[in-house]
């Protein structure tokens, strides 16, 4: 049978989410594997009770830990599910998977699924935000996630894609200082990952390709590299009225207004002041920037 799947879950104190996530998969993951970065509340022991396999390694980032995973895990499973631990799978969603996967040709080794975000209790469904379409589901051994440092995809290594009509609901419970403070971690990462391809540093033939008439996540790509070439500064304020007016975030009412402004202004002007600090540590000098790059961010 061809419809084994495993699921991959990445933690680091998620107890907020982890039983959710998991029940969620119930019925539908034959395996469940969460990978954890050496959590200090009690998301080892509710995965643990829950029959999760749980297994500990230093986090580095999100495409190195989940590569590690797959590389790593005794992952006897057909099909990888990758599920961030506040993800949880919509039942409608589950059951479509389950009803097409087992029918599916040999050649094709990646599933797209709707990725939804709830933004203090409200899904965000527009704005461009929704459905945003991501390979989350890949053969064993045909894919794995891009080698980068932020905003990474799955990509899969030959064969084709399907896509299933069905949400993967992002809804983190956590606050406002809390969501603040991820995202200035985010942006450091962020930052690094913006220089690594705007200096052509990215490993760009095992990457998602830039297509504007492509599926989402490659259409993302070709408008960030857009994006990357536009002025420090003034991006932010770019991407605030591209998403907010003209793709009619403000539809999404209040929680929409608190989102676009966050995420789609101060996050990018964040990213984009750092990218300034880093610069002018170096004289604005392409070469030093570069090998500072190279030496510390760039894998060998």
């Amino acid at each position: 049978m061809n419809n084994t799947i495993a699921a991959l879950i990445l933690t680091k104190n998620e107890e907020k989410h982890i039983e959710r996530c998991i029940r969620s998969l119930e019925g539908v993951c034959d395996e469940i594997f969460v990978i954890d970065s050496f959590s200090t509340d009690k998301t080892c022991e509710i995965a643990k009770a829950l029959g999760a396999h749980v297994v500990q390694h230093p986090f580095e980032n999100q495409a190195k830990q989940f590569n590690w995973a797959i590389n790593s895990c005794p992952i006897m499973a057909k099909w990888i599910w990758r599920v961030d631990a506040d993800e949880y799978i919509d039942k409608a969603l589950a059951q479509k998977v389950l009803e097409q996967i087992d029918n599916l040709s040999d050649d094709v080794n990646g599933i797209y699924v709707n990725k939804k975000i709830v933004f203090m209790g409200k899904p965000l469904l527009h704005g461009g935000w929704y459905p945003a379409q991501q390979i989350k589901i890949i053969r064993k051994g045909f894919g794995a996630s891009e080698d980068k440092w932020m905003d990474e995809h799955l990509i899969i290594f030959s064969g084709r894609t399907i896509s299933i009509d069905g949400d993967q609901t992002d809804d983190n419970l956590n606050d406002l200082s809390w969501w603040t403070q991820k995202h200035n971690g985010y942006s450091n990462r962020e930052a690094i990952n913006m220089l690594l391809m705007e200096y052509g540093l990215d490993n760009q033939d095992r990457e998602v390709q830039p297509k504007f008439w492509g599926t989402g996540a490659e259409r993302k790509r070709w408008l960030k590299l857009k994006y990357i070439k536009a002025p420090l500064f003034v991006r932010p304020f770019i991407n605030f009225f591209l998403r907010y007016i003209l793709r009619g975030g403000f539809r999404d009412g209040k929680e929409g207004f608190i989102w676009h402004i966050l995420q789609g202004f101060w996050y990018r002007m964040l990213v984009d002041a750092k990218i300034y600090e880093l610069k002018k540590r170096f004289r604005f000098d392409k070469e030093q920037i570069k090998a500072y790059l190279i030496e510390n961010y760039v894998r060998r």
